[in-house]
């Protein structure tokens, strides 16, 4: 018998994605938004496990695998370009200043 129903564990994924999305639409700091936009992809990746555990099939742990391998990527890859835009004497992390990049 699982600890969670499956409706219990949407509704859990449904929350946590509606913090992420708030997250990414309401802060622009592109470090948090690097945070909420994991929160998503775990959402989302809950969702596979809970539909594989509830159908018997093991194709959803394989997607939360790969969609565990995207999230690392993500923020690897975007970790790197805040840095890099940091380094290059950008004196703020806020998003809204993206639009000041040359070259």
């Amino acid at each position: 018998m699982p600890a969670f129903s499956f409706n219990d564990t949407l509704v859990l994924a449904t929350i946590m994605f509606s913090v992420g999305l708030a997250g990414v639409l309401v802060r622009r700091n592109m470090v948090f938004m690097l945070m909420s936009l994991d929160i998503m992809l775990n959402a989302a990746a809950l969702v596979f496990v809970a539909a594989g555990t509830r159908w018997h099939d093991a194709a959803g742990q394989v997607m939360f695998v790969l969609i565990l391998a995207l999230a690392a990527l993500e923020t690897a890859v975007g970790l790197a370009i805040i840095l890099r835009l940091h380094a290059h004497g950008r004196p703020t992390l806020d998003a809204d200043t993206g639009n000041l990049l040359e070259g």
